[in-house]
């Protein structure tokens, strides 16, 4: 496989993370920016600074360094900010100069699917919480290599409940 899709593919990873992240950011709770579940997890605000550390550390694997620099956020948005604009500077970096296959997967196991996991922290406290993600069909969501940004797509197919329950005889999911 040619650099270029491998770039392509992980390119459309990042998009496909920046729409998940933004359902999970978009009118999250003020007061649920500080809360902790319990002594041993992160704040929401602590998530979006570690989103962010990932994005710039990922940035310097794509540039073929490995460097790790933690800068807690101030605030839970300027966390959320600092986390999308790592996006956009990995995205850029991934069409400047397209990663070979190991590189690719390197981004890719190691800060790409970190942040997917800590999308889904940040979407499991918001229920906790009783301010849920709604779920939708991902796979028909518009997510488009390049569209990296905090403003994404509006969900074409969200629904109430829960996807792996069935529906009741009242539901109907497409």
């Amino acid at each position: 496989m040619p650099a270029s899709d491998h770039g392509e593919l992980l390119r459309h990873a990042l998009a496909t993370l920046a729409y998940r992240a933004g359902k999970a950011v978009r009118d999250l709770p003020p007061a649920l920016a500080e809360q902790r579940a319990t002594p041993a997890t992160r704040t929401p605000r602590e998530l979006v600074s570690h989103l962010a550390d990932l994005m710039r550390w990922a940035v310097t694997m794509a540039r073929g360094e490995t460097r790790w620099v933690a800068a807690p956020a101030a605030s839970f948005e300027a966390g959320v900010a600092e986390f999308f604009a790592g996006l956009a500077a990995l995205d850029a970096e991934l069409v400047r100069t397209p990663p070979e296959a190991a590189r690719a997967a390197q981004l890719f196991q190691g800060p790409v699917a970190d942040a997917l996991t800590h999308v889904g922290q940040l979407a499991l406290l918001r229920g906790m919480a009783g301010a849920p993600v709604r779920p939708e069909s991902y796979a028909r969501a518009e997510i488009v290599a390049g569209r990296v940004g905090r403003e994404q797509a509006p969900a074409r197919a969200e629904f109430d409940g829960d996807a792996s329950r069935p529906p009741s005889p009242k539901e109907e999911r497409t």
